[in-house]
């Protein structure tokens, strides 16, 4: 049998080309599928991945969506560089719409400025507060951070379902759940008159260069950088495992609780029982796709934005059904996975001495 050898050195060319290899080999996959299923491969293909940049609306959509994606995929990164794997963001996502539309739903009548600000900042409070619990957890008992932050989405999820159906719910609805839509105090103003585009764009578009700051620049980002590649001696270098634990899923549950609230105020205008297609799940994909780096992050949460736009209208155009979104995501991932395998470890054949052994 063969086996895998850990290479000595990595090739920094293969792993930034892995993903675009990754995606080229996604549509070829892709296509394959759709000439499976009787459609016109090329026709299909375009509308998925050429479609959504060729109109004004189809690249506001694209922004849109991008949005949610590209921050929760820069505070996921923060982690994952340190080996701190934060596996909940969908929950810390949601945590943060809660904390963040129930102030709006509670001062629905306000004409306050100070209303939206509020609510950004009590949305990134919220995402901090859920990401908290499996970083006491992890430093206090050593439990693990990716069942324990992967339980919380189900715990949030419920709790978003329980108070849209309940508390908070809109007296004038006609019974449908949802709360009140929220004051034009607490809503992202839109950037162009008949698009989706609002202000929040801007703060997923700033964020990235923030990030790539505080990674490549502070000391705060090399700490991060040594724990990740060698924990035993950036512990004897004196970092504090339990410190960096902290600081990395605060960072990341803050920037889904950012998303959330973001998506609340920008895109919906209210709190729904349903207000993610899995943005918290997608983004660990856009992590990974972007290397973990900030502006590679912010490049491929762009491309999976164009999977969602195109699969949206793949889907009245075509008649594709609505899973072959989430397939080609997981046809990307596959084989990011299988890329960054063989760009860390080579197969090792057995040799005639190895058999008789």
């Amino acid at each position: 049998m063969f086996r895998l050898e850990p290479r000595s050195t990595r090739s920094y060319t293969a792993a930034w080309a892995s993903p675009v290899l990754a995606l080229v080999l996604t549509a070829v996959t892709g296509g394959v599928i759709f000439m499976a299923m009787g459609k016109d491969p090329g026709a299909a293909l375009y509308l998925y991945f050429v479609e959504p940049l060729t109109t004004g609306s189809g690249l506001s959509e694209v922004a849109v969506k991008a949005g949610p994606l590209v921050l929760i995929g820069i505070g996921l990164s923060f982690g994952f560089r340190a080996g701190v794997w934060n596996i909940g963001a969908e929950g810390q996502y949601i945590a943060g719409a809660i904390a963040g539309g129930g102030l709006a739903v509670y001062w629905h009548q306000s004409e306050s400025a100070l209303l939206l600000p509020a609510m950004l900042l009590l949305g990134t409070i919220g995402g901090m507060a859920c990401a908290a619990i499996p970083a006491l957890l992890k430093t206090r008992f050593n439990a693990n951070e990716i069942l324990v932050s992967l339980m919380l989405v189900y715990v949030a999820e419920l709790l978003l379902v329980h108070l849209v159906q309940g508390p908070w719910r809109n007296p004038q609805g006609w019974g449908f759940p949802g709360t009140r839509m929220f004051p034009d105090a607490g809503t992202l103003p839109l950037l162009l008159r008949g698009q989706r585009l609002h202000l929040g764009s801007v703060i997923v578009l700033a964020a990235p260069f923030i990030a790539w700051f505080v990674l490549a620049r502070t000391r705060f980002g090399f700490r991060i950088k040594v724990f990740g590649q060698a924990p035993l001696a950036a512990r004897h270098a004196g970092v504090s495992s339990g410190r960096i634990v902290w600081q990395t899923l605060l960072i990341g549950g803050g920037l889904a609780g950012l998303a959330g609230v973001i998506e609340a105020a920008g895109t919906i205008g209210q709190l729904m029982p349903k207000i993610s297609p899995g943005y918290g799940f997608t983004a660990i994909i856009v992590a990974f796709l972007g290397r973990l780096h900030p502006l590679g992050v912010l490049l491929a949460g762009i491309a999976i934005a164009v999977t969602y736009i195109g699969g949206e209208g793949a889907q009245i155009s075509a008649g594709l059904p609505k899973a072959v979104t989430g397939l080609f995501q997981g046809i990307i991932l596959f084989y990011l996975l299988a890329f960054d395998l063989f760009t860390r470890y080579r197969i090792v054949l057995p040799t005639r001495d190895t058999i008789q052994e």
